[in-house]
């Protein structure tokens, strides 16, 4: 007989809670009530569920904020988010750490029942790729919830065709994800050609592409191939393909499109049978809202989506990593076996990464180097400034200060920097207290009345720890 499938609710709403379990009941499942994050992550850790049911505004904090904690716990439950403000910042955030979907308040019991059936049905029928792909080999090291839910988008791409879009911070891995999709594609073997978008000089972007005759301008003293030309039968990675430029977008479309082009000077069209793979860092919806992308485009290059989690976002990554790279560079230079010391561990672990998983293997490999002759890695073998970056952080904790441990001069005084940056900080919370008072939290209305971008917003809420 199959064990009764198990639902966590955390609402801080006892009324709601207690309507959500009966709905969970009603439909045979057994479920546990939590009315804060800690209970709920108490009954987490306690044992394994199948679906959470997460509140984002908490008496103790906000469900978002603990959804990677949420994910990634025994059985890696799938989540759904609550919320009764319909906040599509809210929504997109939700998502990208991990929730499976969301509902909004007030919703009736059909739309409950529903969605969690179909969160108890796609969890049961999603096949693991780590069962047969080792990714290990091609460089993406893991376990965090985060990044099982991009392997598992990954491995749905395999079997098919579809165009796909990585995006991600810079350093989070995204030309590792597409040269997996293409090493175990349909196309494996053919050729993987990378653009670089950002690199592709404006007046020259249309024949690196597609190509020219010989005299089809003043210096084509012959005929080249482009690059999509090259990727015939295999994949074409559009590396910061936000950068791509406007002038040459239309005609790659028409690429997409019907599989044909003409090179700059030829009579006759040429077909390329290729897959595209793109990545970007950047926000390409906000692109096209400025027009400086194309939405037909978009709509093309986008059939799956694959979200890469920062670092930070996956913190409990970053030993694996850390033991991976270490062995990996040790053996490439022919060093004896290093061990870890936990001040180094903890190092690593405090620290926030923001050039993430490059940074990371940029700091290990400086730490090697400075400490080729020792048998055991400790802090002062990384890169100063992130062991003074953790220093100064912890500093500042304890002093309940929000910023880095403010540096003192020889008579006692604070450097003048050190002042200035102090009063910037004062003076950007306020205003952004402030900003979030008047427009009632709403971010469009917040980056319209600030001029922010919305990342920019978010970096500054974030630095200034203003929820």
């Amino acid at each position: 007989m199959e064990e009764r499938k198990r639902i966590l609710v955390i609402d801080d709403d006892k009324l709601v809670c207690s309507s959500l379990s009966n709905v969970s009941e009603a439909l045979g499942y057994a479920s546990t009530q939590a009315n804060t994050l800690k209970e709920g992550l108490d009954a987490l850790r306690s044992g394994p569920y199948d679906v959470v049911l997460l509140d984002v505004r908490m008496p103790d904090g906000s469900g978002i904020d603990i959804l990677p904690e949420v994910c990634g716990n025994r059985g890696a439950p799938e989540v759904i988010v609550i919320t009764a403000y319909g906040d599509p910042e809210t929504v997109d955030l939700a998502l990208a750490r991990g929730a499976w979907d969301y509902i909004e308040k007030p919703f009736s019991q059909a739309d409950l029942a529903q969605l969690l059936n179909d969160a108890l049905l796609s969890r049961k029928n999603s096949a693991s790729p780590e069962a047969s792909l080792d990714f290990e080999k091609e460089g993406i090291i893991g376990h965090s919830a985060g990044l099982k839910k991009c392997l598992s988008l990954l491995g749905k791409t395999l079997s098919n065709d579809a165009s796909v879009l990585i995006t991600g911070e810079t350093g989070t891995g995204k030309e590792l994800f597409a040269r997996a999709i293409h090493n175990h594609s349909l196309r494996a073997g053919k050729g993987f050609v990378v653009v670089d978008c950002a690199a592709l000089p404006p007046t020259l972007a249309e024949s690196i592409l597609f190509g020219h005759e010989k005299g089809a301008y003043t210096g084509a003293d012959r005929a080249r191939q482009g690059l999509v030309t090259r990727a015939h039968q295999g994949t074409l990675f559009l590396d910061e393909v936000g950068e791509l430029p406007m002038a040459v977008q239309k005609k790659f479309l028409r690429v997409l499109q019907g599989g044909s082009f003409r090179p700059i000077g030829k009579t006759s069209e040429v077909e390329s049978d290729f897959r595209v793979v793109s990545a970007t860092n950047r926000d390409l919806d906000e692109l096209v809202q400025g027009k400086r992308f194309r939405k037909d485009l978009l709509f093309r290059l986008r059939s799956v989506t694959i979200a890469l989690p920062p670092l930070r976002e996956r913190p409990e990554d970053i030993q694996e990593l850390a033991n991976h790279y270490i062995g990996r560079t040790s053996r490439k230079y022919g060093m004896e076996p290093k061990r870890i010391s936990e001040a180094f561990r903890e190092i690593l672990a405090q620290y926030s990464w923001p050039g993430n998983v490059r940074e990371l293997i940029h700091a290990l490999e400086s730490a090697l180097a400075v400490g080729h002759d020792s048998p055991i890695m400790v802090p002062k073998h990384l890169p100063c400034h992130i062991h003074v970056q953790v220093k100064k952080s912890a500093a500042a904790r304890k002093q309940g200060r929000p910023g880095g441990a403010r540096g003192m001069g020889d008579a006692g005084l604070p450097s003048i920097r050190d002042v200035r940056d102090e009063a910037v900080s004062e003076i950007e919370t306020r205003y952004l207290r402030e900003l979030l008072r008047q427009t009632r939290s709403d971010i469009p209305s917040a980056c319209r009345v600030s001029g922010l971008s919305r990342s920019r917003l978010y970096g500054l809420l974030k630095k200034h720890e203003i929820s």
